[in-house]
């Protein structure tokens, strides 16, 4: 005799581990409105400054969805209670000015600055959130303040914190940028290391949305120019499959 079973809901543990999975593959893929759109149920201040930080990442990758991702940062710093939660909420919104300053839609680099120094008052040292802090006072260093010695300094605190976090997407993004500053010093060695390390994480991580800046970067400090050449190439291949995403990458692949 066969009979209709009810299966029990999964604890709430399970179902917040299945929709960040589920949050995760669409960020990795390019896909951050419908990521943030799985959270949207959620209206914790913890999930607030998730939509908040998958909206952000849209803006820098896309140059696009300013409005939603401002929109997105003005309720997580409502719903924030805590001095981390306020200073994540800050670090965002230093992280949206940056992207707007530096893709050249509006200069807010005294923004990105105040909101910064504001989430480093409120971030324990040691805290979670302090190494991706760490991460963005780094390029607001090497890019904005062409400090390329103080944005050093910067990610490799970040550097550090990432590996006592056990944070490897951003390690990802620390090992890169290391690797460019060793590569504008003439370092290619050290660069190369930087890169293929940025580069095999992104791989392992699945994060497909970062892998393409990553080949395009390995190939910058690569001297054989017939590796070179495969490396670019596969970055084209991911960046079309991609829809042009990120679109800062066309001006390098072209």
């Amino acid at each position: 005799m066969s009979g209709s079973g009810s299966v029990s809901a999964p604890a709430p543990s399970a179902r917040a581990s299945a929709v960040q999975t589920a949050v995760w593959r669409l960020r990795s893929r390019g896909c951050w409105t419908d990521a943030a759109a799985l959270l949207a149920p959620d209206n914790s201040p913890a999930a607030a400054l998730q939509r908040t930080a998958l909206l952000v990442e849209r803006c820098l990758f896309t140059e696009q969805g300013w409005s939603d991702a401002e929109d997105a940062l003005r309720a997580a710093e409502a719903l924030a209670g805590t001095d981390e939660e306020r200073g994540a909420a800050a670090c965002e919104r230093g992280q949206l000015a940056y992207a707007a300053t530096v893709l050249g839609v509006r200069d807010r680099a005294d923004e990105a600055r105040s909101a910064l120094g504001r989430a480093a008052a409120l971030i324990a040292p040691g805290a979670p959130p302090r190494p991706l802090l760490d991460y963005r006072r780094g390029l607001i260093s090497e890019h904005l303040a062409d400090s390329p010695q103080a944005a050093k300094a910067a990610y490799r605190r970040a550097h550090a914190g990432a590996t006592a976090h056990g944070d490897q997407l951003l390690l990802s993004s620390t090992w890169r940028h290391l690797a460019g500053l060793a590569l504008r010093e003439g370092e290619l060695a050290e660069a190369r290391h930087g890169f293929a390390e940025s580069l095999r994480i992104r791989e392992e991580l699945g994060f497909l949305v970062g892998t393409a800046p990553a080949l395009t970067s390995l190939a910058e400090a690569e001297p054989e120019p017939e590796v070179a050449a495969r490396l670019r190439a596969e970055a084209t291949r991911l960046f079309r499959l991609l829809g042009n995403v990120p679109t800062w990458l066309a001006s390098q692949l072209t």
